[in-house]
């Protein structure tokens, strides 16, 4: 029988082996008491099953409240567990199997941690699902690049410009030569830039400069919005002849991002704002190789990882964990783009490929792109200029030394950096 494993980071004051079992019963067949319709035949087909229980250390503080009073001198025990599930208990459904795999998991007094770390899809699973239509050689192949990171922008300020001014920035960045350009996750369909008023600009300039140099930027476009708007947005964005529509996942969910990306066309651009809520306490939420795999399976071509000495709390090595399980075949044998983003600018370029060794990346820089001294366009061909110096295996020091025009980024965003 094809079984599903999830593997686990749990915090108890338990018995180990209670505390598994507590889990695998909540998240199965079994309640908080035995019931008589739960026999054992029923057990046998459909009960989660405890693979395995690997202990760590202990402490005697309990990371997360569990309601209920402990006795002093209390122990709580940490553990790596593996639980598997039979697939007949959720089938292809990607909801039903977050349920399974999450569900009421995180609200289980038993536990004063809890954190899903990955999960294993047998090939019979994952052959149900797609997966992404374009991946990174799709958006290769959409953007004529090859060879090196995609580079790509956000449009800044967030919000606040029109679809004129947007365009207008669009048109300079596209003269520079960018790769990609995205809207902010806080644009999507507001009074002063309606949706189909700025496809429609931008996508002039566009489709006109992809005519004069036979190079067509990426622009993706936020839908985010309710499901019906969502499908009408992606289908102006296809009738001007865009290549890409963007959406933050977590606020629209694996089904609506699901129906979205089975539409084929255009690739999808993940945003995963909100990602620190599942994610940035160390003993509950889930860890990034889980949580790509769902979107994967979803069919999200591009998924953001943070980037090297970012804005946010993010270490470093997390950010190369995901960018690794981004790029790692399975599930589906087809990767998805990593997306390195938040606070970047040219020089984590050199770090950000010595700890990867890849070029599969799609290196976007907001700020550091739009506020270079020199101005946008500039801004655009610095990144391109770090990156050919990263690849050289020169460190920001060495870079800027050899390259000059390096030290205008170098003096803006140095110190921040």
């Amino acid at each position: 029988m094809h079984r599903l494993t999830a593997t686990y980071l749990v915090e108890t004051p338990l018995a180990l082996d209670k505390a598994a079992a507590s889990l695998a019963g909540e998240q199965s067949s079994g309640t908080f008491v035995a019931v008589p319709g739960e026999t054992d035949e029923l057990k046998a087909r459909f009960a989660a099953r405890v693979e395995r229980i690997t202990e760590l250390e202990s402490t005697t503080t309990p990371s997360l409240p569990t309601g209920r009073a402990a006795a002093p001198g209390t122990v709580y025990r940490r553990a790596e567990i593996e639980v598997s599930w039979s697939l007949e208990n959720f089938g292809a459904n990607l909801p039903t199997l977050v349920s399974t795999i999450q569900g009421n998991l995180y609200e289980l007094a038993q536990f004063s941690g809890l954190r899903l770390r990955d999960l294993t899809l047998p090939e019979i699973y994952r052959s149900a699902f797609r997966g992404p239509a374009h991946g990174i050689a799709g958006c290769r192949r959409l953007t004529g690049v090859q060879g090196r990171p995609l580079i790509g922008t956000i449009i800044k300020p967030s919000i606040g410009l029109s679809p004129a001014q947007t365009a207008d920035l669009v048109r300079a960045l596209a003269e520079a030569g960018i790769d990609f350009i995205k809207d902010d996750e806080l644009m999507a369909d507001p009074p002063h830039s309606p949706f189909d008023a700025r496809v429609a600009a931008i996508m002039r300039v566009i489709s006109s400069q992809a005519d004069r140099t036979g190079k067509k930027v990426m622009y993706a476009f936020n839908i985010t919005d309710e499901l019906d708007a969502m499908q009408r947005h992606y289908e102006t964005v296809v009738c001007a002849g865009g290549t890409c529509a963007m959406l933050s996942l977590n606020s629209v969910g694996l089904v609506a991002a699901k129906k979205i990306c089975d539409l084929g066309t255009l690739a999808i651009h993940g945003h995963r704002n909100g990602w620190g809520m599942l994610n940035r306490h160390p003993l509950l939420g889930m860890e990034f190789p889980a949580y790509q795999k769902l979107w994967r399976l979803a069919g999200v071509d591009q998924l953001h990882v943070n980037g090297i000495a970012n804005k946010f709390w993010e270490p470093d090595d997390s950010v190369v964990r995901s960018i690794a399980s981004c790029l790692a075949p399975e599930p589906l044998r087809k990767p998805v783009l990593p997306v390195v983003s938040s606070g970047q600018w040219g020089g984590q370029a050199p770090e950000t490929f010595r700890r990867t060794q890849t070029v599969d990346l799609l290196y976007m820089a907001g700020g550091g792109i739009m506020a270079h001294p020199e101005g946008p366009a500039a801004g655009v061909r610095s990144l391109q200029r770090w990156w050919e110096a990263a690849v050289e295996g020169l460190t920001m020091a060495e870079a800027a030394g050899k390259y000059p025009e390096l030290a205008v980024s170098v003096a803006k965003f140095g110190t921040s950096g």
